[in-house]
């Protein structure tokens, strides 16, 4: 009688059948899912990740039409977060289990493919099911994934009806703050607005008039220029090689237009990069020192200088440190703050900032606030600016400096700016919302959220 080896029974055995080939698009979406997770649950900032030069590997690894894709299914995803997981839970029999975060976030991508994107549904499907089948972890969870999605593919214009009429678009912990402070129908059109992209706005150094009719925009109350929306590179557009114009949205043009004439005063810009507001100081006659803490930021704002055509002294310092041996006519201090008003172009940050990240940042801002008034004369100007929708980090900010004396508000005419009278508060402060502006036939409206007061150095 014959007994097997062990080699034999080896042989015996089904080999395991070697893995078919990738099915296309499948690793963009692995990339999607990776990086959504990312966002939610470490609270990266999706910027980072989406450089294609030091961003998240499984981003760099990708085609330009695949990166293309990632970053359209994500913006969409984290635009649209609490109504596509309220459509998921409403399919689901049971919870996901607590383990099962990627899976979550797989079905979040393929959701917002299904919902929200120019994405065939039954390749989004198709995708979802490969996804979970090539993750040990959610392998068990295919047939699952297949049956969420394809009830969601046929059921999602009545299930999107729903979850716009009960879920509020953006989360919790946001919207409740922007209702205490800006009451329910504002807050409610912030809302709506941040879950349109934001437009292209551009800041000509001449002319705004002539260049909205040879680049086919409008000219804004601001003075912007806001292109209609178009494909291809912004670069590629008339006047960019030249240096006739930078990208810059509108609300962030105004903090400083607020100096009013500059002509021929030192100014400092203490958090200048990547240069949008410092080439306006240059553009309007200032002779401009530029700080960032960040070399590499600092060499942004060089190239934008250069091929604008303009020139200040840059250094690289951390403001908090800055002492300067001669005191300057006016400083600009465009501080750090939560972005809570870029959500409509930086729609991961109310899943990487929350109430504790405000409440931090607006102790430095003060810190900061108090510090770039030592850095002008007596009679100089302070124009202090940032892009949060909080008024901790602007109002409450200002108004605790204000109260400790040293400096006094310098109020913002209303006038200055027709078509955003509602824009100055009754303190003179300037205090925007995505929700101004509205909209004009072939044009977005809207505009980020920033807030700018003026204060004067006590004599």
């Amino acid at each position: 009688m014959m007994t097997k080896t062990k080699n034999d029974s080896a042989t015996q055995r089904s080999p395991k059948p070697a893995p078919g080939p990738q099915k296309s698009g499948l690793v963009a979406r692995q990339a999607a899912a990776k990086l959504l997770g990312a966002v939610i649950e470490k609270k990266i900032s999706l910027d980072g990740m989406l450089d294609p030069i030091g961003g998240n590997p499984a981003y760099r690894q990708l085609s330009d039409i695949d990166r293309t894709l990632v970053k359209a299914i994500l913006h969409t995803a984290l635009r649209h977060l609490p109504r596509i997981e309220a459509m998921l839970d409403q399919l689901l029999k049971t919870p996901l289990p607590d383990g099962a975060r990627a899976l979550h976030h797989q079905l979040v991508v393929a959701a917002t493919q299904i919902v929200y994107l120019d994405i065939p549904d039954h390749s989004a499907v198709d995708l979802a099911v490969e996804q979970a089948n090539a993750d040990p972890r959610n392998r068990r969870f295919a047939s699952l994934t297949n049956a969420v999605l394809r009830r969601l593919s046929r059921e999602k214009d009545e299930l999107l009806r729903i979850a716009a009429e009960t879920t509020p678009s953006l989360p919790d912990w946001y919207m409740a703050r922007l209702v205490s402070t800006y009451g329910q129908d504002h807050a409610q059109r912030i809302a709506d607005a941040l879950l349109e992209p934001a437009a292209i706005d551009i800041t000509v150094k001449s002319d705004p008039d002539g260049w909205a009719q040879r680049l086919g925009g409008i000219v804004l109350p601001t003075g912007s220029v806001r292109l209609a929306s178009f494909q291809g590179a912004v670069s590629a557009l008339e006047g960019f090689d030249d240096g006739e114009w930078w990208v810059q949205d509108a609300a962030a043009s105004l903090p400083a237009r607020l100096f009013g004439d500059i002509r021929g005063q030192r100014v400092v810009d203490l958090c200048a990069a990547p240069g949008g507001k410092t080439a306006q100081l240059i553009d309007a006659g200032a002779e401009v020192t530029a700080l960032d803490q960040s070399a590499s930021r600092l060499k942004r704002l060089n190239g934008n200088l250069e091929r604008l055509g303009l020139t200040a002294e840059t250094l690289e310092c951390n403001m908090a440190d800055f002492r300067p041996e001669t005191l300057f006519d006016a400083a600009l201090l465009d501080a750090p703050c939560s972005s809570t008003g870029t959500i409509r172009r930086h729609p991961d940050v109310p899943y990487t900032k929350g109430p504790e990240d405000i409440t931090k940042l607006a102790g430095l801002q003060e810190r900061l606030l108090r510090h770039a008034l030592t850095v002008v004369k007596p009679g100089g100007l302070v124009v202090f600016s940032n892009c949060s929708l909080d008024p901790a980090e602007g109002e409450a900010v200002v108004a605790r400096v204000v109260a400790n004396g040293g400096c006094e508000r310098v109020p913002v005419d209303p006038h200055a700016f027709p078509g955003l009278e509602d824009a100055i508060t009754p303190l003179g402060e300037l205090r925007t919302t995505p929700a101004m502006l509205a909209p004009q036939p072939g044009f977005a409206g809207g505009l980020d959220g920033f807030y700018a007061t003026v204060l004067r150095r006590s004599l």
